[in-house]
């Protein structure tokens, strides 16, 4: 069997997520964009279930799986979902020094997630998950 396509690919994918994050953010860098990816992807795993989690990971593709998972301590307590505004200083505090987060940072990774997922599948493991999560990965929710 050959390598599959997504594999493949890997690469393009990943930097193509990580260029919609900077444009969306409009912040200078990839690296940067990383970071607030990397951030947002913290906060809402450290509210969901391990199992969900994988639910969720399995709609993204290997690239952004990767970095979903990436330095993840599943044994860190769960944390309720708060307002945006809290969970956007979670993401903001992640290097601190080298974070240029926006404002909008979980909004715009929404945003960029859903030009480069299955919004379908994406959607059915977020209702399955929660209505928070649901609002959460929704970039037109106001998170007020």
């Amino acid at each position: 069997m050959p390598v599959p396509e997504e594999y493949q690919r890997i690469y393009d994918r990943l930097y193509g997520f990580l260029k919609d994050v900077r444009d969306i953010c409009d912040i200078e860098t990839t690296h940067r964009a990383y970071t607030t990816a990397q951030g947002v992807f913290r906060v809402f795993r450290q509210r969901i279930e391990v199992s969900q989690a994988i639910a969720f990971s399995n709609i993204l593709t290997a690239g952004i799986r990767s970095l979903f998972v990436a330095d993840w301590d599943p044994s860190l307590e769960k944390l309720p979902f708060t307002d945006r505004k809290t969970m956007t200083e979670e993401v903001r505090s992640l290097r601190k020094e080298h974070n240029f987060a926006p404002e909008s940072a979980i909004r715009d990774v929404a945003e960029a997630l859903r030009r480069n997922v299955d919004n379908k599948l994406l959607d059915e493991v977020l209702k399955k998950i929660s209505p928070e999560a649901v609002e959460f990965w929704d970039p037109n929710h106001s998170g007020d």
